[in-house]
């Protein structure tokens, strides 16, 4: 398996997936404002720390209308994601703009034989601890769902830290080009505009095939 390395090195794909990843982005979370419902104070709360645990947000959403599938990312509800309606699973984070209002971080999707992940940034910005969370949240997909070695995991953690760095630092701009950051498994990253939903912003997605049963 080879990792590919170089940044601006890596074969550039057109990525079938940014179509279906827009239209995941934003159109299932309305706005939100919570009004009677106070915030546990800090030492009710659990001190472990998961990948959707930016700020007390899960404390204050309303109860899920259905109980979770048990599909293939149901162990995502360990780090507090929540699965909706359309069978995503997604990670809901306050706007930091608009108190009392919530929109959607991270997101993950089984499209047919892949598993399309994002992490959302609101017109190109990325908030407090959105970083670091972004690359545990990608890299907890690939150990899970890639067949690849820890040496490999390794190399893929620094390309994904260097394309992260990349676009907060707006050396990346938005395309519809993928960068393929492991050979065998065709798995992809981009950072793209979202063209519908609520968000007006960018998302950064990965793109990995699941492994054949």
């Amino acid at each position: 398996m080879n990792i590919i390395v170089r940044l601006f090195g890596a074969i550039v794909l057109q990525v079938s997936a940014l179509a279906a990843m827009s239209s995941m982005a934003m159109s299932d979370v309305p706005a939100l404002r919570v009004y009677t419902q106070k915030v546990p104070a800090a030492s009710q709360r659990k001190t472990t720390q998961r990948i959707c645990s930016l700020d007390p947000i899960e404390d204050l959403l309303p109860p899920p209308q259905t109980k979770a599938s048990n599909s293939l990312l149901s162990y995502l509800a360990e780090q507090g994601f929540t699965q909706n309606q359309e069978g995503s699973w997604v990670c809901y984070a306050n706007d930091p703009k608009k108190e009392g209002r919530y929109f959607t971080l991270f997101k993950v999707k089984q499209v047919e034989s892949r598993l399309i992940a994002s992490s959302f940034l609101d017109q190109g910005n990325l908030i407090q601890g959105q970083e670091n969370r972004s690359l545990d949240f990608f890299m907890m997909l690939i150990e899970r769902h890639m067949n690849t070695s820890q040496e490999n995991r390794q190399g893929i953690r620094r390309y994904l830290e260097a394309f992260v760095s990349l676009v907060k630092q707006g050396k990346i701009k938005p395309t519809r080009r993928g960068f393929l950051f492991d050979q065998p498994n065709r798995a992809l990253v981009l950072y793209h505009t979202l063209s519908s939903g609520n968000l007006k912003g960018t998302g950064i997605t990965i793109n990995i095939y699941l492994p054949k049963s």
